[in-house]
């Protein structure tokens, strides 16, 4: 039987960092009631596929979808990665940061560089995620259009930085293939509706072979989406998808036990909003691998989108047990842990200086692999590092982070994963949105929508004269201009 990961809570607790700084065990009996109806509520809608879909709660049921699916984006993967030479995914947020946290996590490092470790399968570019001109344009220069196949992900088809990146995409791969350059751009977005899906219907319909296409699933949002939109850049890339489904089935019957002390995910989230209660209004994530970092940045829109929010969540219950939620306009609570990435041991050398001796107003959640892939030994010099693995070395750097932090009361906690493969990594993430999800709940606020995020859209909308952009935010903007007066600028 594999082992399992493991959530070492230890010193969150008032035993290791005291009353003021930690949770003691009467804040959590005091709590029960609260973490009880939390669990009941969330553990409800699970169970009801429609308000899952209409709120936004649909990926909790990604880890069991059909095998004859999953076979069937295995099958298609591996064909696009041994046909072509480079495949370029264009997307930003949800539809960028998971597919960049499996790459660093799942493949070899330098994995473009080295055909070796490629094993014969395509390049991975990601674009589409910045309005940065440079890196486009180099990227462009240096690829052989009639050699690379391009993944276009967006819901809408509207976000900006993606749609301006497969605007000029689709020109360069027109100008350098030719009449059926359609046959080399895939499609991932809505299945019904959004400029995306009207385009990709229509040259569909000209030529089945070009544009073709796969859905975002309804009610599966963004930052939870890589189990949906995700799979194909996996399958590209030579996972084996049954390794990553096995795992997340594990772990999602472990989120959902009702009891937190059973549930890795529910304990997670109820001690970090315990101690935000106390003023711990940052989340440091820290993974003691090079291969995690992107990971943590996936962590990090999960987090902020979810939880950062203006408004208490007002539930409108009908007698059928459907659910509807709506912003409570009358109950502003501005709300939401900031997330911050690190990576153990680079960052010891910087951030680490304001963990240990800073404002503590921060906890620390670690992730530590037990077992890497292949381990390094110092060469024996006769000094205190001879003969020690950089295995060793690693853990006892985060030991240490540990120890160091403990000594000045900040609380830390600790995700033990086995090793890092698809099996875990997906037992991971789908931890982490479980997590989110039960804090939401805690904070009574709406953990899959993101309003704010559109405020911006809608000020770019309007500044680029976008047809139906809201006529609110143009008021708003007419009312509330930016201001930027020379003498505050020097």
């Amino acid at each position: 039987m594999k082992k399992r990961i493991t959530f070492d809570f230890n010193n969150m607790f008032s035993s290791s960092v005291g009353n003021r700084h930690g949770v003691n065990r009467a804040e959590l009996k005091n709590s029960s009631i609260m973490l009880r109806r939390a669990a009941e509520h969330l553990n409800t809608l699970i169970k009801n596929k429609d308000n899952r879909v209409r709120l936004g709660l649909e990926w909790i049921a990604l880890p069991f979808q059909s095998q004859a699916f999953i076979a069937s984006i295995q099958k298609l993967g591996n064909k696009i990665a041994r046909k072509y030479e480079n495949v370029l995914f264009l997307g930003i947020g949800g539809s960028y940061l998971g597919l960049k946290a499996a790459q660093d996590a799942l493949m070899p490092p330098y994995y473009n560089e080295f055909a070796s470790l490629r094993k014969q399968k395509a390049k991975i570019y990601f674009e589409g995620n910045n309005l940065d001109p440079d890196t486009l344009q180099v990227l462009l220069k240096n690829l052989n259009p009639e050699k690379t196949f391009v993944i276009v992900i967006s819901k809408s088809g509207e976000t900006t930085e993606t749609r301006a990146a497969f605007v000029i995409v689709e020109a360069w791969l027109k100008k350098g293939v030719g009449k059926y350059y359609g046959r080399q751009i895939f499609a991932i977005t809505d299945p019904s509706k959004g400029a995306l899906r009207r385009r990709v219907n229509a040259e569909h319909a000209k030529d089945v072979l070009s544009f073709c296409n796969l859905p975002l699933l309804e009610g599966v949002g963004g930052r939870y989406s890589e189990f949906n939109i995700g799979l194909l850049h996996l399958a590209i890339v030579g996972i084996n998808l049954k390794d990553l489904f096995s795992g997340l089935k594990q772990m999602a019957s472990r989120c959902l036990a009702a009891d937190i002390y059973k549930n890795p995910a529910y304990l997670y989230a109820a001690l970090q909003h315990l101690l935000y209660k106390k003023g711990k209004s940052i989340a440091i994530v820290m993974p003691f691998s090079e291969g995690l970092k992107s990971t943590a940045d996936w962590y990090v829109q999960l987090l902020a989108e979810s939880l950062g929010k203006k408004y208490e969540r007002l539930i409108v219950k009908r007698a059928s047990g459907q659910e509807f939620w709506k912003e409570d306009k009358n109950k502003i609570v501005n709300c939401g842990r900031t997330p911050v990435p690190c990576r153990g041991t680079a960052d010891l050398h910087s951030v680490q200086q304001n963990l240990v001796e800073g404002q503590n107003n921060k906890t620390v959640t670690f992730i530590k692999v037990e077992k890497f892939k292949k381990d390094l030994q110092v060469i024996g010099t006769g000094d205190f590092l001879s003969g020690k693995s950089y295995s060793r070395l690693l853990s006892l750097a985060q030991e240490a982070t540990e120890w160091a932090l403990v000594s000045e009361q900040r609380p830390n906690c600790t995700i033990v994963i086995p090793e890092l493969n698809a099996f875990y990594w997906g037992q991971l993430l789908y931890f982490f949105q479980m997590a989110t999800a039960f804090e939401g709940e805690l904070l009574n606020v709406n953990a899959f929508d993101q309003p704010g995020v559109e405020s911006y859209k809608q000020y770019m909308y309007c500044k680029l004269k976008k047809p139906q952009a809201q006529e609110e935010i143009a008021d708003k903007i007419k009312k509330h201009p930016l201001l930027k007066k020379k003498k505050l600028i020097i």
